[in-house]
């Protein structure tokens, strides 16, 4: 018998593949054969942490359909602004297309919601596009529903799930963001996606983006028609 996802229909996921290179014990020969399959396939970006920016803009060489994502504060955001928005500058100085960022937690609980959106809309006046990293599970819905509010005051592009060190995303999830959002930035669904039946699911719950160690393989068997 067909597998769950042979019963239904497959989207081109490429151009919504953010590819992680976050693992801070990765060799340079994997990250390169990773940006390498980045853009043979066409995935929308390739997300990694300041360190390894450099090498990966040299691999992907000069900016394409492939864009350089780095990660801004990752995975805590508990940095002052003026360290955050130093690391969004040299980032931006050293090739880096867009940003995924990790907000000021501790002042969303305090309900300083002008602070977090403050510190965002300063990153998102460097004219690059700003996916704001939630960690859904750890904020109360009240929290949430600030959070979304502030962010998209302050101009991000995008609203990303979680930094991939608590729970694996949902597709409930996702269909929580997209409610908050009404339409009016992105969704991108990020924390243990690595099957094919999860990115349908996240697809078809509203993410416009999927961030995932995995593309490669989601190719695979995206083309094998399979999980």
């Amino acid at each position: 018998m067909p597998g769950p996802s042979q019963q239904r229909e497959l989207p081109d996921l490429a151009p919504l593949i953010n590819q992680a290179l976050l693992d801070p014990h990765l060799d340079q020969e994997v990250l390169q054969q990773t940006c390498d399959e980045a853009r043979h396939f066409g995935f929308a970006g390739v997300c990694t942490n300041l360190n390894r920016l450099q090498a990966a803009r040299e691999r992907l060489g000069p900016p394409g359909p492939t864009r350089l994502i780095a990660v801004i504060a990752f995975p805590f955001g508990a940095i002052p602004s003026t360290l955050k928005q130093a690391e969004a500058e040299w980032a931006a100085d050293h090739g880096a297309e867009e940003f995924d960022v990790v907000p000021d937690f501790w002042a969303l609980s305090q309900g300083k919601a002008e602070l977090f959106a403050e510190e965002l809309a300063e990153i998102c006046a460097l004219g690059l596009p700003v996916h704001v990293i939630l960690n859904m599970a750890r904020l109360p819905a009240d929290s949430l529903s600030l959070a979304v509010d502030a962010a998209i005051d302050a101009d991000v592009s995008g609203l990303q799930s979680g930094n991939g060190f608590g729970p694996a995303v949902t597709a409930a999830d996702i269909r929580l963001l997209a409610n908050l959002a009404r339409g009016r930035c992105g969704i991108k669904a990020a924390g243990g996606l690595h099957t094919l039946e999860q990115a349908l699911d996240m697809v078809e719950a509203g993410a416009t983006r999927l961030g995932t160690s995995q593309g490669p393989a989601l190719m695979q068997a995206l083309r094998r028609g399979q999980t």
